[in-house]
């Protein structure tokens, strides 16, 4: 599949954001886009639109489009319904995914914990990304993995931030396997709960997320 100039320029400046070399209130100016790219501003224009329509842009009077600032509360509110909406994917993928979807899952398992032993922050996470998808796809219900996926784009920048704490990338592929033990058993119950409690920010987790989160990514 070949992309449109606006879906690369999307993706680019999705990467941005997720990576911190874009944070919450800066701006994205198109004629500046448009030089970086070496494209006219209308896929620029195109880009933003749909950044804007994911939630991750937002466009202010007198300033523009800039990346989407969240609250606290809002914060810990999405990642609540997101909890929700991973564990009801790991339930229904429990049930649902067929011997190669989980074949395919146990497989990203052993490639997210060859990225955790050797420490590789980066390769982590994007393996992560792809173990999750993978289980939002077996949930076989399209309207949950769409909205699942487009919640994990907002979160995207926090999650990965989460990712930074000591010791959290061994514990995060340690919850992997439980979940996945779980849905290659075909125990709904059981991956439901792992998934809740693997995205769900509780106990110790919330209180250093909370005080570590850095400033530029949050609203007053």
């Amino acid at each position: 599949m070949v992309l449109s100039q606006s879906q690369l320029i999307r993706a680019a400046l999705e990467d941005d954001i997720v990576t911190g070399r874009l944070t919450a209130g800066d701006k994205l100016d198109e004629q500046q886009l448009a030089s970086r790219f070496h494209v006219s501003r209308t896929p620029v224009r195109e880009a933003i639109r749909h950044l804007e329509a994911q939630g991750i842009v937002q466009v202010r009077p007198r300033m523009g489009a800039v990346v989407a600032s969240f609250t606290i509360p809002q914060i810990l509110e999405m990642f609540e319904v997101m909890a929700q909406l991973e564990s009801l994917c790991a339930r229904l993928a429990a049930r649902r995914m067929n011997v190669r979807e989980k074949e395919n899952l146990q497989q990203y398992h052993e490639i997210c914990g060859e990225a955790a032993q050797a420490g590789e922050f980066n390769d982590y996470y994007h393996k992560n990304v792809t173990f999750h998808e993978a289980i939002y796809a077996g949930a076989h219900n399209g309207y949950l993995q769409e909205q699942t996926l487009r919640l994990r784009s907002l979160l995207a920048a926090y999650r990965r931030y989460q990712l930074s704490f000591k010791g959290r990338i061994a514990a995060s592929y340690a919850e992997h396997g439980a979940i996945v033990r779980a849905i290659m058993d075909s125990d709904d119950e059981a991956a439901s709960r792992h998934m809740h409690d693997h995205v769900n920010i509780q106990g110790d987790t919330f209180t250093d997320f909370l005080a570590t989160l850095p400033s530029p990514r949050v609203s007053d």
